[in-house]
């Protein structure tokens, strides 16, 4: 399931509807991003998220799709804010459902690192100097790079 949306979500909800009544599954892993207060040094004071509607989900849902065919859920979440967001808030929320902890964990790590450098979002830091647009980070590029086949 993807929902991309400007406003908060409860976590704890989220997951409570996703394993809804499937006793099949065993194993729920998660990953939670926050907006921090500080990037290379400098305090930031807020953080806009931008994207391109219907562009975004169908990317979002190919790279959902690729991690059900590589291992075996029963149920996957991923929730993404886009808008003005403030250091501590949260940004995505990533769930994983399987009938063992392995798949789980390894899926959920795999969309995260697949999020950060494929889905099409663009974010503008606020800084005591003014915006700045955040640039591609080469360790993201390599956290992503070790579920590509060789």
């Amino acid at each position: 399931m993807i929902r991309v949306q400007r406003e908060d979500f409860d976590i704890g909800a989220e997951i409570a509807k996703l394993t809804a009544d499937n006793r099949r599954i065993g194993g729920v892993a998660s990953f939670i991003g926050l907006v921090r207060d500080m990037a290379g040094g400098a305090a930031i004071g807020a953080m806009t998220l931008e994207h391109y509607p219907g562009m975004t989900e169908k990317k979002l849902a190919e790279i959902e799709s690729e991690a059900c065919r590589r291992w075996p859920l029963d149920a996957s979440l991923i929730i993404h804010r886009y808008g003005r967001l403030e250091p501590g808030e949260r940004i995505v929320l990533v769930v994983t459902a399987s009938a063992h902890r392995e798949a789980a964990l390894a899926s959920c790590a795999f969309l995260i690192d697949w999020l950060k450098t494929e889905a099409p979002f663009w974010k503008l830091e606020e800084t005591e100097t003014g915006g700045k647009w955040v640039e591609a980070r080469e360790g993201d590029a390599a956290a992503a790079k070790r579920w590509v086949a060789d």
